[in-house]
C-alpha cells in the first residue's frame, strides 16, 4: 500500500529525475501507480472514500425509536442502564457483547440530537480583586495521629490570579472555622484582596431567614477587613471553580506526597500540620511572580484579627452541665445555678464567670454528644453513691480501661458495696494522681490482689517513698586540657 509519504517524495523527484520509471523507482512503488497519483495530484489519504456503508446488521434498529423516546424523556440515563432494561424485557435477544454497540449509539445521538451541554466560561482575573474559600474533607487519605484516625476537614483558600493557595485544619463547616480560616490566610498572605467569594456555607454564612442576605457575624467579619462578599447559586460548584479544582490537586498532591513519605502516621497534629505547610509552600513556590503582582495591590491588614468566638450566656443546671450547640458539657459543681458566659471557638469552649476564664474543653462536632469530666462531679457521688449505678454519663467515670475492669472485679467481690468502693478509688484519682492510681490498679490486677481503695492509696503511698529525688552532680570542665590538646596537633601538623 502507497503511503501520502511516498507519495510527495515521489511528486519531488519528478522534477529531478529524467523519467517518471526512475522517479517511481526511488520512490518505491510500480510505474502505473506513480502515473496515477501524478494525475489525479492527490495524496492516498485523500482519495479514500467515507466509510458511510455498514458492516453488520444493527440489533437495535427495531428498538431505537423507543430508545430514543427514552432519551428525551430522560437524557441523564445510562446505555448500560437502556440495555440491562432491554435484556428483562426481551429475554434472549440481546448478548452481553452488544453493549458496547448500544453505547456508541447513544453517545452519537447526545452529540448530533440530545439537549446542549452546559457551556464553561474560562474568567479573566485581575492581581488582587478576588480571593475564594470552601471546605473540602481530607479523612479519605488516612491520616492517623499516633496510629488513632484522624477524619478532619481543611478550609481552603485560594487567589484565583496567582493560584496561591494556603489552608487551616478544622473539624466542622461552621461559622468559626471560617473565621478562623480565613482570618489565617489573609495574615499569612500579608495583605486583603476587594473581594471574598465562597458558596453558600449554609451553616457558616447564611442567613436562614433571609437566603440573600449573609450573617451579620459574616458581614462584620467582612467589613473589618474591607472585604466585599461574593456568594455562589445554589447546587452551582463550578462557579467557584478555582478553588474547586484546586482542591483535587491538592488533595492529589498531598496524596503524593504521603506516598513518598512512606507512610501516613504522624507523632502528633502539630507535625502533622507542619507537613501541610510544607506542601503549601512547595506549591506556592512557582507562582512567586504572579503573587508579586497580587501584593502590590492588596490592601493593608487591620490592626487586629476579630475574635474567632461566638458568645452565648446559658445558665448551669442542677447536674452541673451545660448545654451548648446541642451537646452537654460538665462544669465545676460550685457554678450550679449560675449564668455563664460561654465563647465558642472552631475547637474549644470557654467557661467564664465573673470576667475570669475557668474551663477550656474541647469541642464536641455534631449534636448530641457530651464531655463529662468525673473530677467536677466526684464530690457529689461520693455523698451519694446510689446516683451512680444508673448515672446517665456513667461510662464517662471510667478514665481508663484499668478502672472500668478495676469496678467489674469490685461487682464480683461485693456487688451491694462495688460502686461505693469504686466513687472511693476515683476519689483518689481526682484527689492525688490519675496516672498514679490506675498504674496502682494495673499492678493489683496483675497480682490478682482484691482491689480496695485502702490497698490504692497504699501502693499510691509506697510509690511515693519510694522514689526519691536523686542528686545530681556534674564535675567542673578544666578548659585548660583543651589548649593542651590544640598544641599536639599543632606540633603533629
Amino acid at each position: 500500500m502507497v503511503t501520502d509519504q511516498q507519495v510527495r517524495k515521489l511528486m519531488k523527484l519528478i522534477q529531478s529525475e529524467e523519467t517518471l520509471a526512475l522517479a517511481a523507482a526511488k520512490a518505491g512503488m510500480d510505474e502505473k501507480t506513480a502515473r496515477k497519483y501524478r494525475r489525479l495530484g492527490k495524496l492516498p489519504s485523500q482519495c479514500q472514500q467515507a466509510h458511510t456503508w455498514k458492516t453488520r446488521v444493527d440489533p437495535f434498529a427495531d428498538h431505537w425509536p423507543e430508545i430514543q423516546q427514552l432519551l428525551q424523556l430522560n437524557p441523564g440515563l445510562e446505555a448500560k442502564t437502556i440495555f440491562e432494561d432491554l435484556q428483562r424485557r426481551y429475554p434472549g435477544r440481546f448478548q452481553d457483547g452488544q453493549l458496547r454497540t448500544l453505547q456508541r449509539k447513544v453517545k452519537r445521538w447526545r452529540v448530533l440530537e440530545g439537549p446542549p451541554r452546559e457551556v464553561f466560561f474560562p474568567q479573566d482575573y485581575r492581581p488582587g480583586q478576588l480571593c475564594q474559600s470552601d471546605f473540602t474533607h481530607l479523612t479519605k487519605l488516612r491520616v492517623t495521629i499516633r496510629g488513632e484516625a484522624f477524619p478532619h476537614l481543611l478550609y481552603h483558600f485560594v487567589l484565583p490570579y496567582s493560584n496561591w493557595e494556603t489552608g487551616t485544619i478544622c473539624f466542622s463547616e461552621s461559622y468559626e472555622s471560617l473565621s478562623q480560616g480565613l482570618q489565617n490566610a489573609l495574615w499569612e498572605l500579608g495583605g486583603v484582596p476587594a473581594e471574598h467569594q465562597s458558596d453558600r456555607l449554609s451553616a457558616a454564612v447564611n442567613n436562614y431567614l433571609n437566603p440573600e442576605a449573609f450573617t451579620r457575624r459574616y458581614q462584620a467579619l467582612l467589613r473589618h477587613y474591607g472585604l466585599k462578599g461574593r456568594k455562589i447559586q445554589a447546587r452551582e460548584a463550578h462557579e467557584n471553580g478555582d478553588v474547586e479544582q484546586r482542591h483535587y490537586r491538592f488533595k492529589r498532591a498531598l496524596e503524593q506526597a504521603l506516598l513518598l513519605r512512606g507512610h501516613r502516621d504522624f507523632e502528633s497534629r502539630s507535625e502533622y500540620e507542619g507537613f501541610l505547610q510544607k506542601l503549601f509552600k512547595q506549591l506556592n513556590s512557582g507562582r512567586q511572580d504572579r503573587l508579586r503582582e497580587e501584593l502590590q495591590v492588596l490592601r493593608r491588614l487591620p490592626g487586629r484579627r476579630v475574635d474567632d468566638s461566638q458568645k452565648e450566656r446559658v445558665r448551669v443546671g442542677p447536674s452541673s452541665t451545660i448545654r451548648v450547640k446541642k451537646n452537654t458539657y460538665s462544669v465545676d459543681s460550685r457554678l450550679i445555678g449560675e449564668l455563664v458566659e460561654v465563647r465558642i471557638y472552631a475547637e474549644r469552649i470557654e467557661v467564664w464567670y465573673g470576667q475570669r476564664n475557668i474551663h477550656r474543653l474541647p469541642r464536641l462536632s455534631g449534636h448530641g454528644k457530651h464531655y463529662i469530666n468525673y473530677r467536677y462531679i466526684i464530690d457529689s457521688l461520693v455523698r451519694k453513691p446510689g446516683a451512680f449505678e444508673n448515672y446517665r454519663y456513667r461510662e464517662e467515670l471510667f478514665p481508663t480501661s484499668y478502672f472500668r475492669m478495676a469496678y467489674d472485679l469490685l461487682r464480683k467481690q461485693d456487688r451491694r458495696r462495688a460502686h461505693k468502693e469504686y466513687l472511693k478509688i476515683l476519689y483518689l484519682a481526682a484527689k492525688e494522681s490519675e496516672s498514679e492510681v490506675n498504674a496502682a490498679l494495673r499492678r493489683l490486677i496483675e497480682l490478682e490482689q482484691p482491689i480496695t481503695a485502702v490497698a490504692v492509696k497504699d501502693r499510691l503511698g509506697a510509690l511515693s517513698a519510694t522514689a526519691p529525688i536523686n542528686a545530681v552532680s556534674v564535675a567542673e570542665v578544666n578548659l585548660a586540657m583543651y589548649d593542651v590538646l590544640l598544641k599536639q596537633e599543632a606540633v603533629a601538623r
